[in-house]
């Protein structure tokens, strides 16, 4: 990222997702084997060798067994192989508690598949710092929230977000920026470029072309002469050109909400404010971002028997003051929380209302007051804008120096 400016887009693609969605549902139902852990694969009825293998683990793929392949001819690659058949109405419900998080950090999510999601996150292309702590933060919930893991490729354009979570698998995160193309897309073979079939590749081939990068420097008249309009096409894809847009559904946005899952177990109340304020402060920012204020403020915490407790309040008069809404979060975090260890800690903001929401009078001393604090806000989502998430930072959460 360049400019910050930059548009920033985030590919999220579940790891083998059929069979990891049965292995986490199992899993919570209380069986002990994890089916990725095994040679194992999601397919149809084996008994009448019509069915195909539609996901793998990766102790199935050792064994030579592919995705598309017989059951019927995967048996005799493994005979202890684990058959489990499909049930698409669970992995509709996992699609959907996976958006269900996305829509926590950003109203403009495109589902491009089941298991396939493009994100608009600019508003947090403050930094590629402050970047990769969000694409790790989604990442982390889904596999402590949901039980399974996901590959999250970043670009400032959907093609290469898209080619970029191809990469290492699983439980990873790639960049792929247009700055990054030679170095990362242009020596990868050919038959890996996002919409080059297998029937293309020959054809490709003939004409001296290997890689991407071959691809991309070659004749561009000379792939439309054999390609019709496909050849311009493919030779935009090598250069990274794509100026589509992240298709999202253009709802209300109810609320904004952040948590985090804990490394280690919180079990000191000031130690669970350090973690209350940089949530507040991250959504409060967004609150501001969207030019919107809440009237609802909520806070969820986990325990270590990962049982959960919320406790929420409504507000007289709506409010995107950070320490308006860290004020209130802290005593709800008071009354909420019974001195057990914390596992997770969530901020929600709710009933959300246009920003124009006071006017202002020169005797109301409360009322210049927020505005003077509106306006201090306002000057730190600027700066960190414009420099990046740690420019400013409350002292709170500076560490100690040590001092001899």
């Amino acid at each position: 990222m360049n400019k910050f400016n930059d548009k920033l887009i985030f590919h999220i693609d579940v790891n083998s997702a059929f069979l990891s969605w049965s292995a986490a549902d199992r899993l919570m139902r209380g069986e002990n084997i994890d089916l990725r852990d095994i040679a194992s694969v999601i397919g149809g009825d084996e008994q009448s060798r019509r069915g195909v293998v539609l996901a793998k683990s990766m102790s199935a793929k050792k064994n030579g067994i592919v995705t598309g392949e017989s059951l019927f001819t995967a048996r005799k690659k493994c005979g202890d192989l684990v058959v489990v058949s499909p049930d698409f109405s669970l992995y509709e419900r996992c699609s959907r508690s996976m958006r269900e998080i996305f829509s926590d950090y950003t109203p403009y999510v495109e589902k491009f598949s089941i298991d396939e999601c493009f994100l608009d996150v600019t508003s947090y292309n403050t930094s590629i710092e402050a970047a990769l702590s969000l694409a790790r933060d989604i990442k982390d919930r889904i596999k402590s929230e949901l039980g399974f893991t996901v590959n999250i490729g970043m670009s400032d354009v959907k093609l290469l977000a898209k080619m970029a979570s191809d990469f290492e698998k699983p439980d990873k995160i790639h960049t792929l920026f247009k700055n990054e193309i030679k170095k990362k897309l242009w020596k990868l073979p050919v038959g890996e470029l996002f919409m080059v079939g297998k029937k293309t590749v020959p054809r490709l081939n003939n004409l001296n072309i290997f890689t991407i990068g071959d691809l991309a420097q070659y004749d561009v008249s000379i792939l439309k002469y054999h390609f019709k309009s496909s050849g311009l096409t493919m030779w935009k894809y090598a250069n990274g050109i794509d100026d589509s847009e992240v298709k999202y559904n253009k709802y209300e946005l109810k609320g904004i909400s952040n948590s985090t899952t804990l490394s280690e177990n919180i079990k000191s109340r000031n130690e669970a404010y350090k973690v209350l304020l940089t949530l507040v402060e991250h959504t409060a920012t967004r609150l501001r971002d969207i030019k919107k204020c809440c009237y609802c403020i909520s806070v969820t915490i986990r325990n270590q028997e990962f049982n959960d407790s919320s406790r929420s309040r409504t507000l007289n008069n709506a409010t995107d003051s950070t320490q308006e809404i860290l004020d209130t979060v802290k005593k709800l975090f008071d009354e909420l929380w019974k001195g057990e260890p914390i596992r997770l800690l969530g901020v929600s903001l709710t009933n959300l209302c246009e920003d124009n929401f006071k006017q202002l009078s020169i005797f109301d001393i409360s009322s210049v007051r927020d505005e003077r604090q509106r306006v201090i806000d306002k000057t730190i989502d600027s700066l960190r804008s414009k420099y990046g998430e740690t420019s400013v930072i409350k002292s709170v959460l500076l560490k100690k120096k040590q001092y001899k």
